[in-house]
């Protein structure tokens, strides 16, 4: 099978064992200043999965709630890279992308490499 790229990796149990403690400050600044275009890193629990998003590129979307209480919302772009599968209500996920503000909380976009190389 060949290796897919992608940053989103579901967790066993690292997730809240204090890992995430740095990101949620990233993210908790980032939401409280309604700062755009973070990158941000951390993780979080499953608390909704949506339907996936096909308008344009077709986008995989959940909902994770991080140490703090935040909810982000994730935007996984499926034609650039693999489905997260087997993902469920009450896992834990780890995340890298970019951080955009809302004020639900912000998505998290770009979890996937970049296929011209340009962006993180």
């Amino acid at each position: 099978m060949k290796k897919a790229i992608f940053v989103i990796i579901i967790l066993l149990s690292t997730c809240f064992t204090g890992f995430s403690g740095g990101a949620d400050a990233v993210v908790a600044s980032a939401f409280a200043n309604h700062k755009s275009n973070i990158q941000a890193q951390g993780c979080g629990q499953i608390i909704k999965i949506l339907a996936d998003d096909n308008n344009g590129s077709r986008h995989q979307r959940f909902i994770i709630k991080l140490v703090s209480g935040q909810t982000l919302l994730i935007v996984h772009n499926i034609d650039v890279a693999t489905r997260v599968a087997s993902i469920k209500v009450g896992d834990s996920i780890e995340f890298s992308g970019e951080y955009e503000w809302n004020p639900q909380g912000g998505v998290i976009h770009w979890t996937h490499h970049d296929p011209q190389g340009k962006h993180t």
